[in-house]
């Protein structure tokens, strides 16, 4: 491993995104050093501007009260409206394809309330086979909620036995046998467990020349890999921004409606007064007039508070660039596979896809016999990572704020870790 750490410093050395790290709280042990951190896959670090953003609204309100909705610095009445052009850049949309609102599942639900329409000839649901249980819930919520039985309506989509990872071949396997009878494909645009990132486009051509809508759940992916939704025509997708978007525990998610459904006309969907016609709403009128755009999706006026913090987040985002991000992130993960390769342990085994267009940050570790020992050898040596049932690690170092040293670290620490659990 020495060979490695010459190469982890030479890569910091000539990190030029190495800055950014200074803008983040980098939480200490008792002795006030610096833990690794690589749990921004579950919660990212907090931006050290977040406090001075949100202050700011605490003063107009203090200072203007209900005037603060057209004469704060930051007007509350479009507020919401400051976080687009940013978000949208983060996930490949058009700016009226993006609106921030709610928390995930709610949109998730709001979504597919929308999107998922079956017929008795055309009701099944297509899902990753690890998919997040939140996500599960929802979808067969939404199966039994139409009158269907969730056990014949929902599909799983998964790899074969003799590989961890799913691709493009699966993905035909199952539109060849149940093409027909899929109304929705909803999958992870990167999967919680494995870290894979899909072939979003793939699956969206595919899907629709079956005739499926296809929409993805980017909890994992927003702020981590480049999605390209517009482009790939996805129609819709929902993420959180409490992960790699760094807006605090519980934060807002983003929605993604594809400009194509934007003249939604008088088709199902749940609205609310956010939702209407931006120069009537405060008319009082008791019908609803669409915003043709994303927005038109809203219920209700956005969070002021809950919003600050995803600008602050967002900001930077827009000074270090998503492109930036996603080729040191591509960059780093590659250093991190050739720092495993070296550790010799038959107790564990890395998942992580080799080719770099099917990853994103996240690392995973999957341990034999599904020995949470490990798991606390790191806790205990100040290493910040998560356990995912039944028997992962899983490690995910950010470009915004973590180095190649830290991952040579880790990498150090496990491998004597390993040697003496």
């Amino acid at each position: 491993m020495e060979n490695t750490i010459e190469l982890a410093r030479g890569l910091d050395s000539k990190d030029h995104l190495s800055s950014f790290r200074d803008l983040f709280f980098i939480p200490k042990n008792e002795a006030n050093k610096e833990k690794i951190y690589f749990c921004g896959n579950s919660l990212g670090l907090q931006p050290k501007a977040t406090a001075s953003y949100i202050q700011q609204e605490l003063d107009d309100w203090a200072r203007l009260g209900v005037d603060g909705h057209l004469e704060a610095k930051h007007p509350w009445l479009p507020y919401h409206e400051t976080l687009t052009d940013a978000m949208a850049n983060i996930v490949g949309a058009k700016p009226e394809e993006v609106v921030v609102m709610n928390s995930l599942t709610v949109n998730l639900h709001l979504l597919l309330v929308s999107f998922y329409r079956p017929n008795p000839k055309r009701y099944k649901i297509l899902i990753e086979e690890s998919t997040f249980p939140s996500d599960i819930y929802a979808v067969k919520s939404q199966i039994r909620f139409h009158g269907y039985n969730q056990d014949d309506a929902l599909l799983f989509l998964k790899p074969r036995p003799e590989n961890d990872f799913i691709d493009n071949s699966d993905v035909d396997v199952i539109l060849e046998k149940h093409g027909d009878e899929i109304a929705l494909i909803m999958l992870g645009g990167v999967n919680y467990y494995s870290g894979q990132f899909y072939d979003l486009k793939y699956i969206c051509d595919r899907g629709h020349q079956y005739g499926c809508t296809v929409g993805f759940d980017l909890a994992h992916g927003a702020g981590n890999i480049l999605p390209e939704l517009h482009d790939i025509e996805a129609d819709f997708a929902m993420w959180c921004t409490y992960k790699y978007l760094n807006s605090g525990p519980g934060a807002l998610s983003g929605v993604f409606v594809h400009e194509k459904h934007h003249n939604w006309g008088d088709r199902p969907r749940f609205e609310g007064w956010w939702g209407t016609n931006k120069s009537n709403r405060f008319k009082m009128k008791p019908v609803f007039e669409s915003i043709q755009s994303a927005e038109g999706w809203q219920l209700s006026n956005p969070p002021i508070l809950a919003m600050a913090p995803i600008r602050a987040s967002l900001d930077i985002f827009m000074k270090a660039g998503m492109k930036n991000l996603r080729q040191k992130s591509i960059q780093m993960t590659e250093f991190a596979i050739r720092c495993c390769k070296e550790i010799n342990s038959d107790k564990i085994k890395i998942l992580i896809p080799e080719e770099p267009e099917s990853r994103g940050c996240q690392i995973s570790i999957v341990v034999k016999n599904k020995d949470k020992s490990l798991f606390h050898y790191l806790e205990q040596h100040d290493v910040v990572a998560d356990w995912r049932e039944p028997d992962v690690i899983r490690i995910a170092p950010v470009p915004l704020y973590n180095t190649f040293t830290e991952i040579h670290n880790f990498t150090r620490i496990i491998q004597k870790g390993l040697s003496t659990i």
